[in-house]
């Protein structure tokens, strides 16, 4: 009985499910195989961000207890959804670029702007993010205004980051200061995957 139901589920998931999803986040595109279901997607974020109102204007799925403002200012890639996991702050006034297959940890706070620093009514001279292709941000990182992130490269939990990071990179958070060590290429191109 129980994989007769997973066969109606998956054949509905292919068809209604999949529809559902793209009309609901028409910038959600995610790779066909080996990530959630379609009906997963509509269960985890649907009725939190469409129906109760919690991120309702962004057009991918956010999770209710993120917030991000500005969505309008967020060039985004293909694998990528900001906002998606728990507790993630991205405030984009000031322009989010983000490349194809980034992933953002719990807890992680983006502002693109900050205030100056002799008038805390006015923005100041830094604004903006660039994170490239192929980043994994860990939890709890904090990254700040004017900011460019290379292509792969993964950043370790608790890291402030505030200054450029170069491609091919892995950052950690030491006592004072952030280490940051060459790694090797990335392997998986996403661009090759078929998307939903």
């Amino acid at each position: 009985m129980k994989k007769i139901l997973r066969k109606i589920l998956l054949l509905f998931d292919d068809n209604i499910f999949k529809l559902l999803v793209k009309k609901a986040y028409p910038k959600y595109q995610r790779q066909r195989k080996g990530y959630e279901y379609n009906y997963k997607v509509l269960r985890r974020y649907f009725f939190m961000q469409k129906i109760i109102g919690f991120n309702r204007c962004v057009p991918w799925p956010v999770d209710f207890r993120s917030k991000v403002i500005g969505h309008q200012f967020i060039k985004k890639g293909i694998m990528c959804d900001p906002g998606d996991n728990i507790g993630v702050y991205i405030n984009a006034f000031g322009g989010l670029s983000l490349g194809n297959n980034v992933n953002i940890g719990q807890n992680t706070t983006i502002t693109t702007t900050n205030h100056n620093v002799y008038d805390h009514r006015k923005i100041g001279s830094k604004t903006g993010i660039e994170i490239g292709d192929n980043v994994w941000i860990g939890a709890n990182c904090s990254i700040v205004a004017g900011v460019r992130i290379g292509d792969n490269v993964t950043i370790g939990a608790g890291c402030t980051v505030r200054k450029d990071i170069p491609s091919n990179s892995f950052v950690i958070q030491s006592d004072d200061c952030l280490s940051i060590t060459k790694k090797k290429a990335y392997k998986w191109n996403c661009l090759e995957e078929e998307l939903l």
